[in-house]
């Protein structure tokens, strides 16, 4: 036997011992360990590691939260120091939602090619940036650019975001974990509102909206310097057939006192061929194999859902400034648009509460009852909030004052305890791992495709057919949402990753 023939032979051997013994990733992840004299832990303990990527995916969606209810704030001040109008007021609330949409679907896939911490890392650094020069923006071009520039990455964020939770966590826990990090997006909405009432009260200037924004830039350049020291993604590494990066990146995302596991050694992937052709069918593949039915569920429910969460988001201050009548109905100085505005920053503040109050109750409740019952049980709750919303528009006094509060409130709480959170959680389970950035990525586009849709077209809707008739189409989206999410419904509680994607009927 030659040299070449004994190397071949170990090599072989080498593969048989680890077929025999290794495990994937997803099994490290969900190993339960064992106590001294045998017993199983009743859980699987979270190491340092996992809770910084968890921690550090959180603030993507604090950002979001932050900047879109910033927005709403500031869109008053923006209007007025650059005299824009009914279309270009709607531009400025469609432009980081435009870029949101952008970047998900022109960065979020590419953390399938160039790994996921890249991109995690990257589309930090393109909001710092685009953050701080939209604070200094010298006319309203500029502002767009920058407004596009930091929502698109944002975009990049969601798909991105989803893949380095899910791909770090246990199977059991990854529901509650990934939709506590999504709670942060409620949590920057009720910051941002509070930010902009904040500043208003103790600098009611008209360059106040650009403090409003400064105010993030310190705590973004945190997070980005804290994206560099985490480890890229085991699943990725092992789909791309980098078989011991991937076991030195679950070493160190594992990493705990007393070490456990003591050894890493993970199984040989499938053979690439089939994923190296589907990788070359691009977002065709999202439709074929077993994967139409994935994509229809995780894209058209949250489409219908950001018609209404983004619209409503962006506009309830206006909206309630103008079903309460108590603001001045034209501004005739800045103190008015000032006063107007932070009357306005008060009740969506109230209401944003309810916002973070649904996303506990949706991470108490998604393990439990699983992600379809919510998220139906949600999209239902959306229309008779909205419907009770409506109601206010032709009635006078404290009942005016019910079926507004009690609408939006209502709205606000099931959206979060349903489609809001559960949309987001399914669309990073339901697709396999080798397309999960781009279906990922996909779908977050179709989401904001709806958002900028309402951002762009309610100023002139509110204007030209009114609230109430507004209302009632988003309560017909929401029964919509209700019912294709029953007619394609998956349902991922509890089911490795590694068992997810293309085993579905598309019908």
């Amino acid at each position: 036997m030659n040299v070449a023939d004994s190397n071949f032979e170990g090599l072989k051997r080498s593969d048989m011992t680890r077929a025999v013994h290794a495990k994937t990733v997803q099994e490290y992840i969900d190993e339960t360990p064992y106590w001294a004299d045998g017993t199983v832990a009743p859980s699987i303990p979270m190491t340092k590691m996992q809770w910084r990527i968890w921690a550090l995916a959180s603030a993507g969606k604090f950002f979001e939260g932050l900047v879109v209810f910033i927005t709403g704030v500031a869109l008053p001040l923006i209007v007025k120091e650059f005299q824009l109008g009914a279309l270009e007021k709607g531009i400025v609330g469609a432009a980081p939602l435009l870029g949101i949409l952008v970047g998900a679907t022109a960065l979020g896939s590419l953390s399938d090619h160039y790994g996921r911490k890249r991109m995690f890392i990257a589309e930090m650094v393109i909001f710092v940036l685009c953050l701080a020069l939209l604070v200094m923006s010298p006319g309203y071009f500029w502002l767009l650019v920058f407004l596009f520039g930091m929502g698109t990455a944002l975009g990049c964020d969601y798909p991105t975001a989803h893949m380095v939770i899910f791909e770090s966590i246990p199977s059991t826990d990854r529901g509650k974990l990934v939709l506590s990090a999504f709670a942060f997006q409620a949590v920057g909405a009720i910051a941002g509102t509070a930010v902009g009432f904040l500043i208003l009260y103790n600098n009611p200037t008209l360059g106040a909206w650009r403090w409003m924004y400064a105010t993030a830039i310190i705590p973004a350049v945190l997070v980005t310097v804290g994206r560099f020291f985490i480890p890229d993604s085991s699943h990725w590494l092992v789909s791309k057939g980098r078989i011991r990066e991937a076991e030195q990146a679950i070493k160190k995302l594992l990493f705990r006192a007393p070490l456990y596991p003591t050894n890493i050694s993970l199984a040989l992937p499938e053979s690439r061929n089939s994923r190296q052709t589907s990788s070359s069918r691009g977002y065709a593949e999202l439709f074929r194999n077993g994967n139409r039915r994935a994509t229809i569920l995780a894209a058209v429910p949250w489409f219908l859902q950001d018609l209404g969460t983004y619209g409503i988001g962006i506009f309830t201050p206006t909206i309630l400034a103008t079903v309460l009548g108590h603001k001045a109905q034209h501004a005739r100085n800045l103190a008015d648009i000032i006063c107007n505005d932070m009357l306005a920053a008060k009740g969506a503040a109230v209401i944003d509460m309810l916002l973070l109050f649904g996303i506990v109750a949706a991470v108490l409740l998604v393990d439990r009852v699983g992600r379809i019952r919510l998220q139906i049980f949600g999209f239902i709750g959306c229309a008779v909030g909205l419907f009770l919303a409506s109601m206010s528009i032709d009635t006078h006094g404290s009942e005016k004052m019910f079926f507004l509060f009690t609408g939006f409130m209502l709205f606000s709480f099931m959206t979060n305890i349903g489609p809001n959170a559960m949309t987001y959680l399914l669309a990073g389970e339901v697709f396999p791992t080798h397309v999960r950035g781009k279906g990922a990525g996909f779908t977050a586009s179709a989401a904001k495709m709806g958002a900028v849709l309402t951002a762009f077209l309610f100023p002139v809707l509110l204007k030209d057919i009114g609230t109430q008739t507004l209302l009632y189409i988003l309560v017909g989206t929401s029964l919509v949402g209700a019912f294709i999410t029953w007619r394609f419904g998956i349902e991922t509680k509890g089911v490795s990753l590694e068992s997810i994607g293309g085993q579905h009927p598309d019908t």
